[in-house]
């Protein structure tokens, strides 16, 4: 039914309850091994954004091919989902459930059967390390030039979410693509999505070409980074953190597209001026340093920064270019954050997801006790006891994220040690880690006395659960 458990304590209290579920027998099994898909599958990401975000493009460099339509028009119109798999296929799945088989071919889009309005999300497999490790959801734009790709969207991600909790566009965690600041409407559509600050990364796209661009009297690529950690802080509220991103420079370096010719190509620009190198591209003359044509091809994988400053770097040839590019990209940070922050909060959302549908089994199926039961018993592991904090969380997100209870169950989510539940620095005694849970304790129960909403009082019940056993200095080591 489920993988080994590892040493994910989430994991594996979930894993022993479905487990359980499928010892209830008949149509239980089935349905605790479409539940254990759900577990053990790879986290879901979903990458959304404005039209010509640059999307598809970040999407090409983190599943490492080029796989994603990418365009100056809207090349993605419909939702498509990108999952490790062999041999590479593709099906389209229609708002009524139907899958029709399509034909793939390497560098060529999927041919639809249906109009885009007919179809809820393409889902393209392909055998592929990066997407062993995540799921990608790539989205149409939003805002875009036809009411059909935003609808397309905002269904995918926000209306199917809660709808249809089986279908393949659920998502763990969101990737958000926006320019020098997001728009208004943008920070609306966040709102409305259904993740937390914790699983929603922000990113800074087209980080090569920021502020005044590569001719500009300052270099883009830091004064990106250093605007991303402004938009960071504030948007605070809304995403976990912003990652300056140059999609087509990580594009290049991780699809393979860049080559020892094009390497040889651009390094015979290496002696000239950047002015030089400037006219050298807006020459249309055959007689130029390059043909037309590889000047078009230098362009359009490196961009006008890559030709300017990775000169020097291609006459190294194409292995020290491509790692150039990589470390200039951004796209190693943003690894890191999918595969480790983000992902820890992706476990517990979907954790939540996963109680959520054992609830509704609990109150549809004929063995409703044993379930509800079973459920419970889930709910009070300790193991699962962030799950219900992230829960309150949420609801204290909609009610008043301004509430001093949902800053305080941020802490303890965010926290990656005893004394980090309590805000305080993990090298903190045990002494002090006890004294600081029992006060916000009695503060907890004191606030309980008179709450605002039922939101806030489970969530005072749950912070109660969370200080009561950091209050005795030995559980605090």
């Amino acid at each position: 039914m489920t993988a080994s458990s590892g040493n994910d304590p989430v994991h594996a209290a979930l894993d022993r309850g479905l487990r359980q579920l499928a010892g209830l027998g008949g149509d239980l099994v089935s349905h605790a091994n479409s539940i254990g898909t759900i577990l053990w599958s790879p986290p879901r990401v979903v990458i959304v954004g404005r039209l010509k975000a640059g999307k598809s493009t970040l999407v090409n460099a983190l599943i490492g091919a080029p796989v994603a339509e990418t365009a100056a028009l809207e090349a993605t119109n419909v939702v498509t989902v990108y999952s490790d798999g062999s041999p590479s296929r593709a099906e389209i799945v229609g708002v009524d459930g139907r899958r029709h088989r399509v034909a793939v071919a390497a560098h060529q889009p999927v041919e639809l059967p249906l109009r885009s309005a007919e179809i809820q999300f393409v889902e393209r497999w392909m055998p592929s390390a990066s997407l062993r490790q995540l799921t990608l959801i790539d989205t149409p734009g939003l805002s875009t030039l036809t009411t059909e790709n935003d609808t397309a969207t905002r269904r995918a991600v926000i209306d199917g979410f809660e709808q249809t909790r089986t279908a393949s566009v659920d998502a763990d965690a969101a990737v958000f693509l926006f320019d020098a600041a997001p728009r208004t409407d943008e920070i609306e559509f966040l709102s409305q999505l259904p993740f937390t600050p914790l699983n929603m990364l922000g990113v800074l796209s087209r980080a090569d070409s920021f502020g005044e661009g590569a001719l500009g009297r300052r270099d883009p690529i830091p004064h990106a980074a250093d605007h991303a950690r402004v938009l960071a802080k504030q948007l605070s509220e809304t995403v976990s953190d912003v990652v300056p991103i140059s999609g087509l420079m990580a594009q290049t370096s991780h699809t393979g597209m860049l080559t020892e010719d094009l390497a040889s190509a651009l390094a015979r620009l290496a002696p000239l001026s950047r002015l030089d190198v400037v006219r050298t591209f807006d020459n249309d003359d055959v007689r130029s340093e390059l043909s037309p044509q590889v000047r078009a091809r230098l362009l359009g994988l490196l961009g006008e920064y890559g030709v300017l400053n990775g000169r020097q770097i291609a006459a190294r040839g194409a292995a020290e270019l491509n790692s150039w590019l990589t470390s200039l990209s951004g796209i190693d940070q943003l690894r890191g954050a999918l595969t480790t922050s983000t992902a820890r909060y992706a476990v517990l959302h979907r954790a939540h997801r996963i109680l959520a549908r054992l609830d509704q089994l609990a109150f549809t199926h004929p063995a409703r006790d044993h379930i509800r039961t079973l459920t419970m018993g889930l709910r009070n592991t300790p193991e699962l006891h962030l799950v219900t904090v992230l829960e309150d969380y949420q609801r204290m997100l909609r009610t008043d994220p301004n509430a001093a209870v949902t800053e305080e169950l941020h802490t303890i989510l965010r926290a990656t040690s005893v004394a980090g539940q309590v805000g305080l620095p993990p090298s903190a005694p045990s002494h002090a880690v006890a004294a600081e849970a029992q006060r916000r304790l009695a503060m907890a129960h004191q606030r309980s006395l008179a709450t605002s909403s039922a939101a806030e009082d489970a969530a005072l019940v749950t912070l109660i659960r969370s200080y009561t056993p950091l209050t005795t200095p030995t559980a605090t080591r």
